[in-house]
C-alpha cells in the first residue's frame, strides 16, 4: 500500500499548485552571457540580422567549447631531497585531535605532500570519533587567508622576541606590584595545559587562569554541580533505550557538549525494541525533526509540561494532558527511558531527577569534561578588571567584545589593563584592543593534549608545518616561564614527559599513533542532590509575553569559532534550507498575525520582511524573518554565532544574536518585533531541483505496520515491489528493460545504500563531499540564482499526518500540490499541513542509473556508464549542452556557469593561493561550461582496489568507501561491492525496507533507499 501522507518541501508548494511547473520551467535561468565576451553592443543591438545572429551562435558555442577545454599549466618544483615518508601521489593519514574550543572529535588526518587536504572519522574513537560538518570543514579554516600572519606590538608588524620582551616586562611589573595576571581561555580540557599553568603560576603567584566561552553550557554545568555535586557533564549513551522525551533539548546537535546521534541511531533499528522520541520544544530543531511524536509550544508552555511531567513521575499526579501522556509512557518504559532538558537551569535539573527516579540506563555515570565555564568565577574576573586590579591579560582566543551581551562595557573596563595580550586569529575587537597580538597556531599546527570524559585521552599532533608566524598558547607560556631561548622551551618535549602519568604502560608514540587512548582518570558521576523546588520556582518565574524567543546554534556555525569558513556559510541548514544567513523562525499564523511575508518573486527566489527585534530593553536590527513550519504559535527563534565583524570577509554575514544571550538563558520573553518596511533576499537551496511533483519519494510507515504487516501485501503492502503489467503478465520492474543487459559480475559492481531512518539530516557528507571532490563555494548571489554546486544534496520533506486519497486524485489528473490544495483548502482538515508537520531528510546524488537517462542524450558521449556501476563524466568532452540536466528526473546535475577558482567574483578558498592548498589533487578542478556531478568517489574506489592488487589479495567488505559514507556518524549510509555476496550491502539490498527513488521511470538506479518507520500509534 502507497504511503497515504502528503509531503511537501516548503509552504509555498502549499499555497501555489502551478508551483513545481514554474520551478521546472526556470531550471537553467540564465544563459551564457554571449555579449560579455563578445563586447560589440551593435552587433548584439536590436538590429542584429539572421546571418548575424547565426554567427554570434556559433560563435558562442565555440567559445563554451573552448572554455570547457581550457586546462590552466601550473608549473611544480620537484623535491632536492625527499622526505623519507612522503611518496608523491599517495596520502598519508595522521591521528590526531579537532579542538576549537567548541567542538571536539578524534581524527584522522589526510595529508598530500606535507598539506592537510581531509578530514576522517577516527575509527579508534568510537562515538567520540565521529566528525561533524565543523569537523570535517575545520580543515578548510586552516587556509584561511584572512588570519593574522605574525606578531603585532601597538598595531605594528614586530618580531617574537620583541613581543615577549615586552609581555615578560608586564609580568614583573604585575608580579611586584601584586597585581593580577590573568589568562582568559576557552574551555580547554588539557591536563598538560593545566599542569603548565600551574607552574606557571608558581613563578607568577599572581596569576589565574579564568574561562570563557561564547556558548558557555552555563545552565548545564551549573545544574550537574547541583545534581552531581561536580562541574562536570553527564554522559549519555541511547543503545539500551527504548523511549527519549526531550525538552527544548537538541540532542542530536550541541546538547551537553556532545552530539548523541550514533547512539540514537544504533537504538532507531527498526523492531519491537525500536527507540521513541517524543519532542517538546519550540523551534524546529534538528532533533525535532527526527521525533515520532513532536508537541510544538512556546517556551513557558515547554516550562509548565516539563513541571507537570515531573510532578506525575514523582507521584504527585497531572491534569496536564499532554504531560500525563508523556508521563504515562516514561513510566512503562521505566529504566529503559531517558529525559533531556534545556533552556535554563531549572529545566536541566528536573531532567536529571526524572532520570534518577526511572533509574535510566542512559545515563552511563561517566564525566564529560569539555567545558568549564563558571558563570561567578567570569564575573569576578570583571570585578578585577573594572577594580584596575588586573596588571596584565592575556585572551587565548576569545572574543567576549563579540559574544557577551556586555561586550562594549569590557571594551572599556580593558583601559584599566596596562598590558593586553591577545592570542587571536582574526583582527577582531580583541586584536583591536590588544597593545600585543600573537597569531594563534591552528589546531592542525599544533601539539596537545585533551582529556574529553572519564577514561579517555586524546593526542593532538601537527600535520604541516605552521604555514605564518603563529604559536599555541602553550608555547608563549614556556617562553614567559623559563625565559627567552631555553632549551626547555620546546612544546612537545614538556608533552611528551607530562603524557606518561596519563598514559599508564603505552608509549608515547603509539598513544600518537592511536590518536586516542585509555586515561587513568576514573572520576565518575552520580546522583548526590537536586533542589526540585527550587527548580520549579524558576520555572514558574519565567513569565510568559505575547512572543517568547529561543536562541540556539545552527548545525553548521555552532557558536561562530569557524564563521569565516564559507564551507559551513553555504551548507544549507538541514530544517530552513536556507544559507548564508541567521534568520528570525516564526510560525505561518505568528506570521500572518504580523503581516509578515515570505514571498517568491518572478524568478522563483524567496524575499522576507525584515524587522528589529526588541528583548527586554536590548535591541537587534535588520533581522529577516523566516516563516517556518512547525514553529510554535508565540515564539520565535534566532541562531547565534553569526555577524561577526573584523573576523574576515565570510564571517560579517547575518546579525549577531549574542547580546541577548546572559550565557546562561536560551529562552526569554517580553519579546517584541517591529517591521523596517524593507525585504530580505534569502539564499535557499529547497524550491529548486525540484523532482517535478511526484509523490513518494521519501517512504514511510508506522512501526506497527512495519512489524504486523507484509511489506509486500497484496492490499496493505507497505513496500510492494514495483510491477509493469505487460502481455506476458505483471513482472517485476527490474526484470524489463529496453536494452540488452551486460555483464556486470566480472569484477567489483558499486551500491550505495541510504537508510532513512539512520538519515539525521547533520550534513558532514555534504562537507566530506565537497572537500574530497573539490566542490566550489559559489556564494550567496549565485545560491539564490539556483546555481550552487554540491555533488550531494539532502531533501528535506515534511509530511502532513492527515489521510489524502492520493490515487484518487491521481486518477483524475491531479498535481500533488492540487491534492494540498484539495485536503486543506476548504476548512475539512483539523490543523493546516504547515502547523506541524513531520520531517524526512533525503540524501540525494548522483543515482548511477544502469539506463542512464543523461548518457542516451548526450552528443558527445561526456557521461557514460562504467563496468562497476559507476556513471561516469569526461569533462573535457563535454561542451555545455546541458541536455544531460535537462533528461535527469533526479535534479542532481551542476552545471559550471562560471570558473569558480582564481576569479575575483568568487572571492572564497579558491581565489587564493593558500585557500586552494585544501584541493585534492585527485580530482580535477572544473572549468566553465561543463557538467559535474556525483563521480561516487571513482578515485577512492580505484585506490582501494589498487591497494588490494598490490598486496596480492582481494578487497575486504567495508574497503569501499565514498567520501560521504566514510563521514556518517549513523551508518545511514552504507557503499560497497555488489558482487560481494557476503558484503554489507548485499545485506542491505535484501531488505524489505529496500526501494529505488522514481523506481517507476526504469532508470535502474545504483543507489537506493530504506523506508523511514516512525514509532508511534497513527490517530
Amino acid at each position: 500500500m502507497a504511503s497515504n501522507k502528503i509531503q511537501f518541501r516548503s509552504i509555498h508548494e502549499l499555497k501555489d499548485p502551478a508551483l513545481n511547473g514554474k520551478l521546472a520551467l526556470k531550471e537553467f535561468q540564465e544563459e551564457i552571457p554571449v555579449e560579455d565576451f563578445l563586447g560589440d553592443a551593435e552587433k548584439n543591438g536590436s538590429s542584429t540580422s539572421r546571418r548575424d545572429f547565426l554567427k554570434l551562435l556559433g560563435f558562442s558555442t565555440a567559445a563554451v567549447t573552448l572554455a570547457a577545454c581550457e586546462a590552466p599549466v601550473i608549473k611544480t618544483i620537484p623535491y632536492v631531497v625527499k622526505p623519507h615518508d612522503i611518496i608523491p601521489g599517495v596520502p598519508n593519514y595522521y591521528a590526531s585531535t579537532y579542538f576549537d574550543g567548541f567542538d571536539f572529535a578524534s581524527v584522522l588526518v589526510k595529508t598530500r605532500e606535507g598539506r592537510p587536504i581531509k578530514i576522517e572519522p577516527n575509527p579508534a574513537g568510537g562515538d567520540l570519533g565521529k566528525t561533524n560538518a565543523r569537523a570535517q570543514a575545520s580543515v578548510l579554516s586552516l587556509y584561511d587567508n584572512d588570519k593574522v600572519k605574525q606578531p603585532k606590538l601597538d598595531g605594528k608588524d614586530e618580531t617574537f622576541d620583541k613581543v615577549d620582551s615586552f609581555v615578560i616586562k608586564g609580568l614583573e611589573e604585575a608580579k611586584a606590584s601584586g597585581k593580577k595576571i590573568v589568562v582568559l581561555s576557552h574551555s580547554f580540557a588539557s591536563p598538560t595545559f593545566k599542569k603548565l599553568f600551574a607552574e606557571f603560576k608558581a613563578k607568577y603567584p599572581t596569576a589565574e587562569l579564568v574561562t570563557y566561552d561564547a556558548f558557555p553550557y552555563s545552565a548545564a554545568l551549573d545544574a550537574a554541580q547541583e545534581v552531581f555535586g561536580q562541574r562536570a557533564l553527564p554522559v549519555y549513551d541511547l543503545k539500551g533505550s527504548e523511549l527519549v522525551v526531550a525538552f527544548q533539548a537538541d540532542f542530536l546537535g550541541d546538547y551537553n557538549a556532545s552530539s548523541l546521534e550514533t547512539s540514537y541511531a544504533a537504538a532507531r533499528k527498526p523492531g519491537a525494541s525500536m527507540l521513541r522520541h517524543i519532542q517538546v520544544e519550540s523551534n524546529m530543531s534538528l532533533t525535532g525533526a527526527n521525533a515520532d511524536s513532536r508537541y510544538r509550544l512556546k517556551p513557558s508552555a515547554v516550562n509548565k509540561t516539563l513541571v507537570e511531567v515531573y510532578n506525575a513521575i514523582v507521584g504527585g499526579g497531572t491534569s496536564d494532558k499532554t504531560a500525563a501522556e508523556i508521563a504515562n509512557e516514561l513510566k512503562a518504559k521505566g529504566s529503559k527511558a531517558v529525559v533531556f532538558a534545556d533552556g535554563s537551569k531549572g529545566a536541566q535539573v528536573l531532567a536529571h531527577l526524572i532520570n534518577q527516579k526511572l533509574g535510566s540506563v542512559a545515563f552511563t555515570g561517566k564525566a564529560n569534561f569539555l567545558k568549564e565555564f563558571n558563570g561567578a568565577r567570569y564575573q569576578e574576573f570583571l570585578g578585577w578588571v573594572n577594580g584596575g586590579q588586573v596588571g596584565v591579560l592575556v585572551t587565548n582566543n576569545v572574543d567576549p567584545i563579540y559574544s557577551h551581551p556586555k561586550g562594549e562595557d569590557f571594551k572599556k573596563s580593558l583601559s584599566k589593563v596596562p598590558y593586553v595580550v591577545a592570542v587571536a586569529d582574526k583582527k577582531n575587537e580583541m586584536y583591536k584592543a590588544a597593545k600585543a597580538v600573537i597569531p594563534v597556531a591552528n589546531w592542525l599546527e599544533s601539539w596537545g593534549d585533551i582529556e574529553p570524559q572519564t577514561g579517555v585521552y586524546s593526542l593532538m599532533q601537527p600535520t604541516i608545518q605552521k604555514i605564518y608566524k603563529s604559536r599555541q598558547i602553550e608555547e608563549s607560556l614556556l617562553v614567559w616561564k623559563n625565559g627567552k631561548n631555553n632549551a626547555a622551551n620546546n612544546y612537545y618535549d614538556y608533552l611528551k614527559a607530562s603524557s606518561a602519568s596519563l598514559l599508564g604502560g603505552t608509549s608515547f608514540n603509539k598513544a600518537l599513533y592511536n590518536g586516542i587512548n585509555a586515561s587513568t582518570n576514573a572520576a565518575t558521576l552520580s546522583y548526590a542532590g537536586g533542589n526540585a523546588a527550587q527548580a520549579v520556582a524558576e520555572l514558574g518565574n519565567f513569565k510568559a509575553s505575547e512572543l517568547e524567543l529561543v536562541l540556539y546554534t545552527k548545525t553548521s556555525m555552532g557558536d561562530g569559532t569557524q564563521s569565516n569558513n564559507p564551507w559551513l556559510q553555504e551548507l544549507p541548514d538541514p530544517i530552513t534550507r536556507m544559507s548564508w544567513d541567521n534568520y528570525l523562525t516564526i510560525s505561518p499564523k505568528d506570521a500572518e498575525k504580523f503581516a509578515i511575508d515570505n514571498d517568491l518573486n518572478a524568478r522563483m527566489q524567496l524575499d522576507g520582511s525584515i524587522v528589529n527585534l526588541t528583548v527586554n530593553g536590548v535591541k537587534i536590527e535588520n533581522v529577516p524573518v523566516f516563516v517556518q513550519p512547525g514553529q510554535a504559535e508565540g515564539s520565535v527563534g534566532l541562531a547565534l554565532g553569526y555577524g561577526k565583524k573584523n573576523s574576515g570577509a565570510t564571517a560579517d554575514t547575518g546579525v549577531n544574536a549574542y547580546p541577548l544571550f546572559d550565557g546562561s538563558n536560551l529562552v526569554l520573553s517580553g519579546v517584541k518585533i517591529e517591521k523596517t518596511g524593507e525585504d530580505h533576499e534569502f539564499a535557499g537551496i529547497q524550491l529548486q531541483n525540484t523532482l517535478m511533483g511526484r509523490y513518494e519519494i521519501a517512504k514511510e510507515v508506522p512501526l506497527a505496520e512495519f512489524i504486523n504487516v507484509a511489506f509486500d501485501d497484496e492490499h496493505k503492502g507497505w513496500n510492494k515491489p514495483l510491477e509493469y503489467h505487460t502481455i506476458s503478465g505483471a513482472l517485476p520492474a527490474r526484470k524489463i528493460d529496453l536494452w540488452d543487459a551486460f555483464d556486470d559480475t566480472d569484477g567489483p559492481h558499486f551500491n550505495l545504500s541510504i537508510d532513512l531512518n539512520s538519515c539525521t539530516g547533520c550534513g558532514a557528507c555534504i562537507i566530506a563531499c565537497q572537500a574530497e571532490n573539490n566542490v566550489p563555494v559559489v556564494g550567496k548571489e549565485e545560491v539564490r540564482m539556483s546555481r550552487d554546486m554540491y555533488w550531494l544534496r539532502i531533501d528535506r520533506y515534511y509530511s502532513s499526518r492527515q489521510k489524502v486519497e492520493v490515487y484518487e486524485g491521481l486518477k483524475e489528473g491531479m498535481a500533488v500540490p492540487e491534492l494540498y490544495g484539495t485536503a486543506f483548502g476548504d476548512g475539512g482538515a483539523l490543523n493546516h499541513p504547515a502547523d506541524n508537520p513531520d520531517v524526512i531528510f533525503q540524501p540525494v546524488m548522483c543515482q548511477h542509473c544502469n539506463h542512464a537517462p543523461c548518457e542516451t542524450v548526450c552528443p558527445v558521449a561526456a557521461t557514460s556508464h562504467g563496468k562497476q556501476g559507476q556513471n561516469h563524466m569526461a569533462y573535457n568532452r563535454c561542451i555545455g549542452t546541458r541536455y544531460c540536466a535537462n533528461n535527469c528526473p533526479y535534479k542532481v546535475r551542476r552545471f559550471n556557469w562560471f570558473t569558480y577558482n582564481l576569479n575575483d567574483k568568487f572571492d572564497f578558498n579558491m581565489n587564493n593561493d593558500l585557500g586552494r592548498m585544501v584541493l585534492n589533487p585527485d580530482v580535477v578542478v572544473r572549468t566553465r561550461g561543463v557538467m559535474e556531478k556525483c563521480s561516487m568517489c571513482i578515485q577512492m574506489t580505484q585506490n582501494t582496489i589498487l591497494e588490494a592488487k598490490k598486496e596480492g589479495r582481494r578487497v575486504k567488505d567495508g574497503e569501499f568507501q565514498t567520501a560521504c559514507s566514510k563521514a556518517c556518524s549513523t551508518g545511514a549510509m552504507t557503499f560497497g561491492d555488489m558482487n560481494d555476496k557476503d558484503s554489507a550491502i548485499r545485506e542491505q539490498y535484501a531488505s524489505n525496507r529496500r526501494y529505488y527513488l522514481l523506481e517507476e521511470i526504469g532508470t535502474k538506479p545504483n543507489v537506493f533507499y530504506h523506508t523511514k518507520v516512525r514509532n508511534r500509534v497513527e490517530k
